[in-house]
């Protein structure tokens, strides 16, 4: 079996509470991905411990890379998945010579500095409600294959280079595929219109090879935007 941050929650929520409680992330990742940020919601069956004490409480159950930070009461049905607007994800490759080895666990290493300009000139497309069939996995049960991007673009960061993605919502392994594809692309030397051919063909054999899930992060889930459908 694997080991899951729900299950690891859930738990630490059963010894508080001495009764199964479930808990309900802002959405799923993939194996091997990381995460900066994610929303929890659950329901209490008490209300005699103060709010403020489930961080402490909750973190002395968890193992050691998982975290509580912030901890509140929300109105009645808030719901960490369907409340959000948006989710936006980072997926960061290391373009230096050789890397560290305390940072191989959370990069994709290239070994080389794409063309950053060329990078930001393919994904200029993804924006909007966009079909992202391309970019599915066989997997993926999505009924829906329409996903509505606010951004995508690419920035450095010391001797990083970040994809920086952000959707209402994502298909399993949409963003890894998304990444391969324009860093294959960009290497390859394809001219910078060929990626959003790919992308309106809705054929995935079309798309380059998936990036590894050790560079992806869950960067930050947003409730304030607008909810798109």
């Amino acid at each position: 079996s694997v080991r899951t941050v729900q299950e690891e929650l859930e738990k630490a929520l059963e010894i508080i509470h001495k009764v199964p409680v479930q808990a309900c992330g802002s959405g799923r990742t993939d194996s091997g991905v990381h995460a900066n940020f994610q929303a929890v919601t659950f329901i209490s069956p008490i209300d005699t411990i103060p709010v403020e004490k489930y961080i402490p409480a909750i973190n002395s159950l968890l193992p050691h890379d998982i975290r509580v930070m912030t901890a509140e009461i929300k109105e009645d049905g808030f719901h960490a998945r369907y409340n959000a607007t948006s989710r936006s994800y980072r997926y960061f490759m290391w373009i230096g010579d050789t890397p560290p080895a305390r940072e191989m666990r959370y990069i994709w290493p290239l070994f080389r500095k794409p063309d950053i300009e060329k990078l930001n000139k393919m994904a200029s497309c993804l924006k909007g409600e966009i079909d992202c069939t391309t970019f599915s996995a066989a997997g993926d049960k999505s009924l829906s294959k329409f996903r509505y991007l606010e951004k995508a673009h690419f920035f450095l960061e010391g001797e990083k280079l970040v994809f920086e993605i952000e959707a209402n919502a994502f298909l399993w392994k949409m963003v890894r595929s998304i990444t391969g594809t324009l860093i294959h692309f960009e290497k390859m030397g394809y001219p910078t219109e060929y990626f959003k051919e790919v992308l309106e063909s809705k054929n995935r054999k079309l798309a380059g090879p998936t990036a590894p899930s050790t560079g992806l992060f869950l960067h930050e889930v947003k409730f304030d935007g607008i909810r798109r459908a």
